[in-house]
């Protein structure tokens, strides 16, 4: 019996050429990652002879970390970006697990109708000014929750995990309510603990979206001590080290001169990639499981 193409074990030959392009994209994702991180720990010397991003390491120093740390800026920042990433990914994945969940049960009130709503918005957007004009409306212009909830629900990640319950048998659900239990019931003891996964990567999709977000900050905080870290990483690179020299006021640190600025930028650089890193690994298994699967057979 001949076996399909896919089922047949790799020749030696195969199996050497998929080692090297694994590697080959590794390098291509990690190298980038290495002279950021690098660029953040060199000196003024060792920049000056690169020429820009540091390849080859030299000299190393924790300066341009030290700078930042020091006026309080970053650390605010950072302290901003973690509380609005926390509660609005915790606010966004409860509304989308209700929401997908209602959708996805056919005899739903106005199922339909708000199934129509969702899947138009993939076609038309607000705008920029409608948002602006209802965001101020509301009296959330300078507010924390300007930067959560016009993005609370995105209608892709809904959709996505409405297809997941729909694939949950409807006899588990069934016998569930004929045993007395209520929706929520159902939903917390049972659709929620089988459908961990999707959960897991919608969660890590939203956290991502809030950790990163700058345009919205920008937008509706006028109040720069609210700004969160990408809008403090993006007026850096648009004005120099003079945002931090001003801060503190001072031109060197311990006696040194004071960093480059683009061992500062790289730094910024850094701790923004620093939470997604961590938290990537532990979700990433759930990929496949969790969304193509919940998308395909949806």
């Amino acid at each position: 019996m001949t076996m399909p193409a896919w089922a047949e074990r790799p020749t030696r030959l195969g199996a050497s050429v998929k080692g090297l392009v694994l590697a080959l994209i590794v390098a291509a994702v990690l190298f980038p990652i290495y002279m950021v991180v690098l660029t953040s720990l060199s000196t003024q010397e060792a920049v000056s002879k690169a020429g820009g991003l540091v390849t080859v390491p030299g000299e190393l120093s924790f300066a341009a970390y030290e700078q930042l740390f020091a006026g309080g800026v970053v650390t605010r920042s950072i302290a901003v970006s973690l509380g609005v990433t926390v509660v609005g990914t915790l606010l966004s994945l409860s509304v989308t697990v209700l929401a997908a969940y209602g959708l996805s049960r056919p005899g739903s009130l106005l199922h339909r109708p708000m199934l129509f709503l969702v899947l138009l918005t993939f076609l038309f957007g607000p705008g920029m000014i409608p948002s602006y004009l209802l965001v101020s409306s509301l009296g959330l212009i300078d507010s924390y929750w300007a930067l959560i909830l016009p993005t609370a629900v995105t209608a892709f990640n809904l959709v996505v995990m409405r297809a997941f319950f729909m694939n949950i048998p409807e006899e588990v659900t069934d016998s569930a309510r004929i045993d007395g239990a209520s929706e929520f019931r159902i939903l917390g003891r049972i659709v929620l603990p089988m459908s961990k996964g999707v959960t897991a990567v919608i969660g890590l999709f939203y956290a991502v979206g809030y950790w990163n977000a700058f345009f919205n900050a920008t937008l509706y905080l006028n109040d720069n001590t609210k700004w969160p870290l990408q809008v403090v990483l993006r007026q850096f690179v648009l004005q120099g080290q003079s945002m931090f020299v001003g801060q503190t006021g001072d031109t060197a640190i311990g006696g040194h001169a004071l960093p480059p600025s683009l061992a500062i930028q790289m730094a910024i650089v850094t701790l923004a990639l620093i939470p997604v890193l961590v938290i990537y690994p532990f979700v990433q298994k759930h990929f496949t499981k969790g969304v193509i699967i919940g998308a395909v057979k949806g």
